[in-house]
């Protein structure tokens, strides 16, 4: 099958996805610079899971990118990719909203349903690359060999589960991890772009 119609759906999907994101955020009801710097937890939090869901556009048109074919094994891999960070809006909206037993920022459940979501999201992610490997020519093919075993993959979700495990006592330091595994994702995973310049 053609992946256009993939690549359109989960275009479209994403672009839903962050526009109910950016419609949480609500102005302050004060004129004043002190009102807006207030709600600055909010806005970090928008810039955290607005950069999450550009680093999974971004890493899926790459990994489409080198795929010549779908079939159904794909398609509902991506739609279970899909389902986990559209969850994004909820739990966003949910940590800026939701505070501990003493008012304290973050609160500790919010933190750790939102790193359960971005450790599902990222799980998500194997199935979906598996399948299109499979998919287009197996371990032999241009996308297996592109992929190749990469660090990241194997990285993220293991301060995911340290981040997890951290948030009931220090919520903070979760909220950091998780900032760092954006950190190591921001720059868009280039094996595919040199796969592309070595074999023309």
């Amino acid at each position: 099958m053609e992946k256009g119609r993939l690549e359109a759906f989960t275009d479209g999907v994403i672009a839903v996805i962050i526009t109910i994101m950016v419609l949480e955020l609500k102005p302050p009801h004060e004129a004043t610079l002190p009102a807006l710097l207030a709600n600055w937890p909010v806005f970090a939090s928008y810039v955290l899971s607005f950069i999450y869901v550009a680093i999974y556009w971004n890493n899926h048109h790459h990994l489409m990118h080198l795929a010549e074919r779908i079939n159904g094994r794909v398609m509902w891999a991506n739609l279970h990719m899909l389902f986990w960070i559209s969850l994004f809006p909820f739990t966003t909206a949910w940590l800026n909203e939701a505070h501990g037993a003493h008012g304290e920022f973050p609160a500790p459940l919010p933190t750790l349903v939102y790193g359960i979501v971005l450790l599902l999201s990222a799980l998500a992610w194997i199935p979906l690359s598996r399948s299109l490997i499979a998919c287009n020519g197996g371990r032999q093919g241009a996308l297996a060999r592109a992929l190749g075993s990469g660090w990241k993959e194997k990285a993220s979700p293991a301060i995911y589960l340290v981040a997890i495990a951290s948030s009931f006592f220090a919520p903070i330091v979760s909220c950091v991890l998780y900032v760092v595994v954006a950190l190591i994702w921001i720059v868009p995973d280039r094996r595919i772009e040199r796969h592309l310049i070595s074999n023309p």
